[in-house]
């Protein structure tokens, strides 16, 4: 039976007053004080004001999306109206290209009437443009859509997609030949009775099985939901909003460990996951010490976020608070959205991205190679403009190929009502574009990159993608109520780059959780291999290298989930490499070597008109 309560990230601000609003929770706690220093970055001169290396343009109409993300009423008058937009990037066919996934939502309305909002699955035509095969796909679920996780976990060499719902989730196996089959009532992952929001797949035993994770927001009940408005947690800046997520009882995660047969078990309990009930948005698997073994980071909303240091023997110890992590750089709880990792210095130790509610600033937790983190945001130049915007969809990625990761953002708040008001923020936001000026620093460059990022969206999820396999990773966005963004990344003097796409034998076969480390042109760069990240949604998982004014690679060193090491010779740049576990490369992507057009560009992209 459905047992529902109602949430959505909508903090108490009473007159603007932020540190009022945070302090609410019962189980605030301050972050502890650290006397550490930070571990210095990878030593590089800072580039000048560079918003002009980086375009793009809006090439949704023209690649043929034609999908409408249905979520709530339009006044968005309860917590979930306001949650959706789940995109999944992936290789649904194995054809070397990657695919389109789009979530849909629904509406009270018509999940009362069983009218059904299934997603839409677009195959990628190899010449920038796409075609719906939703209908002989099977991916037909009807429900109130989320989330969405990619991940082949049962190491058949497909990609399999889990999908998180208002009520429980959905796991579909991939059959191999363009068609999908509900497989959750024989696997045990329906998540019954919670609304699930972001989920992802990792292997934290190292067993050679993708696990999975799902971030669970609050218990709702449908049939007696809060009334818009009416309460102290229904209020922002005094206004009358929807209710959430403070005041209603928070759902909690949970992990399922894959038996290698098809089936899963339930370990939330056995593990100590999530006790608490947070209201969970964001999973990020990620191994911040090293050690080969897969940790887990939640964001979660108007409550501490979790980080779960892996043991490497099948257990987890919450170290969010002592990490540094947990609360912001003066101890406050935030609203977590979105996260995401990467090496953004390039001295060698992966770090944190997080987004947060509007009046409060993103994170960017730089690990300090101690097994703990220092909030740089401010000092980086990442956060203080972050304050006015409210942020979901989250992404490091090298759009420019020199070899330093840059950080997009997808805002757009979550109360409509904002717009009758001024308070200096709106409904719709524009997406926020960080240049990284190397040397620990970033500048915003949104504006200058091109009018799509001029734009404002009431943007949800984010993910990556090389779709024209150019070398020139894309952007894809959802929207509220709305159609997606395709953003074709069009820098118009990218470097030079190498991507390798990792398979697994005795890990698994994704290579989730793989370590890759390249040198090349007297820079070292790291980077781990995932699939699941920003919110609710699931990027291209191969690794991706701007190498700059370097010509070739000089070496590479992949460490395995296995614990197999595979140091790798020189190889040229431009080119997708296969990497196959105890095989060194093994094959290169031909659909690279024949790609349409110029680099970031298809034959039949003419314009950059609004979709």
């Amino acid at each position: 039976m459905l047992t529902f309560r109602s949430s959505r990230q909508i903090l108490v601000l009473s007159a603007g007053l932020m540190g009022t609003a945070l302090l609410l929770s019962s189980a605030a706690s301050p972050q502890p004080s650290r006397n550490h220093q930070a571990s210095p970055p990878a030593r590089a001169p800072k580039k000048a004001s560079s918003g002009a290396s980086l375009s793009f343009v809006d090439v949704t109409r023209a690649a043929g999306i034609d999908f409408h993300l249905t979520c709530g009423s339009a006044d968005k008058r309860y917590i979930m109206d306001s949650m959706c937009g789940g995109v999944a990037v992936f290789d649904y066919d194995s054809d070397g290209w990657m695919d389109i996934y789009l979530v849909d939502g629904s509406t009270l309305a018509d999940l009362r009437s069983d009218r059904c909002h299934p997603g839409k699955l677009y195959r990628n035509n190899h010449d920038g443009t796409f075609t719906d095969v939703t209908a002989k796909s099977g991916l037909t679920h009807c429900g109130w859509g989320f989330g969405v996780a990619v991940g082949d976990y049962d190491n058949d060499g497909w990609e399999d997609l889990y999908l998180t719902y208002l009520n429980g989730g959905v796991l579909y196996h991939n059959n191999g030949n363009g068609t999908f089959t509900d497989v959750t009532a024989k696997a045990g992952v329906g998540n019954p009775g919670r609304w699930g929001t972001s989920t992802a797949f990792g292997d934290y035993d190292n067993d050679g099985y993708l696990d999975l994770y799902i971030a669970n927001y609050v218990d709702l009940d449908l049939d007696h939901l809060p009334e818009f408005g009416q309460g102290p947690f229904c209020q922002y800046r005094g206004i009358p909003v929807s209710c959430g997520p403070r005041g209603l009882k928070g759902s909690r995660d949970r992990l399922y460990h894959n038996n290698g047969d098809g089936t899963f078990t339930d370990v939330t309990e056995k593990l100590n996951i999530d006790p608490g009930g947070y209201y969970g948005l964001g999973v990020l698997w990620l191994d911040y010490d090293k050690d080969g073994c897969l940790d887990l980071y939640v964001a979660n909303d108007s409550s501490p976020s979790l980080l779960y240091h892996n043991d490497c023997k099948g257990g987890f110890t919450e170290v969010g608070a002592e990490a540094g992590v947990a609360y912001s750089a003066d101890g406050r709880e935030q609203a977590g959205m979105g996260i995401d990792s990467a090496d953004y210095d390039n001295d060698g130790w992966p770090d944190v991205v997080k987004t947060n509610f509007s009046d409060d600033t993103n994170n960017l937790y730089h690990n300090d190679g101690n097994g703990q983190f220092t909030d740089l945001a401010g000092a980086a130049g990442f956060g203080p403009i972050s304050i006015p915007f409210l942020a979901f969809g989250v992404k490091f990625v090298d759009l420019d190929n020199d070899g330093w990761p840059e950080i997009f953002v997808a805002n757009g708040h979550v109360n409509p009502q904002v717009d009758q008001h001024s308070f200096g923020v709106t409904y719709a936001e524009r997406p926020l574009l960080f240049h990284n000026l190397q040397a620990g620093k970033f500048e915003e460059v949104g504006t200058g990159a091109g009018a799509p990022l001029s734009r404002r969206y009431v943007a949800r999820g984010a993910a990556v993608a090389d779709f024209l396999n150019s070398g020139a990773e894309d952007l894809l966005i959802s929207v509220l109520d709305g159609s997606p963004v395709l953003l074709r990344n069009r820098a118009p003097q990218p470097g030079h780059w190498l991507r390798l796409k990792a398979v697994g034998t005795r890990s698994n076969r994704d290579g989730f959780g793989v370590r890759v480390e390249v040198k090349a042109g007297g820079l070292t760069q790291a980077a781990e291999v995932r699939a699941n990240s920003s919110f609710e949604s699931a990027s291209d998982p191969r690794l991706h290298f701007g190498l700059g004014a370097a010509t070739r690679v000089d070496s590479m060193v992949v460490r395995w989930p296995s614990g197999k090491v595979e140091t790798l010779g020189a190889e040229a740049a431009d080119q997708e490499l296969v990497v196959e576990e105890g095989r060194g490369v093994t094959g290169r992507n031909p659909a690279v070597s024949a790609r349409p057009g110029s680099p970031g560009k298809s034959a039949k992209e003419t314009s950059d008109k609004p979709h």
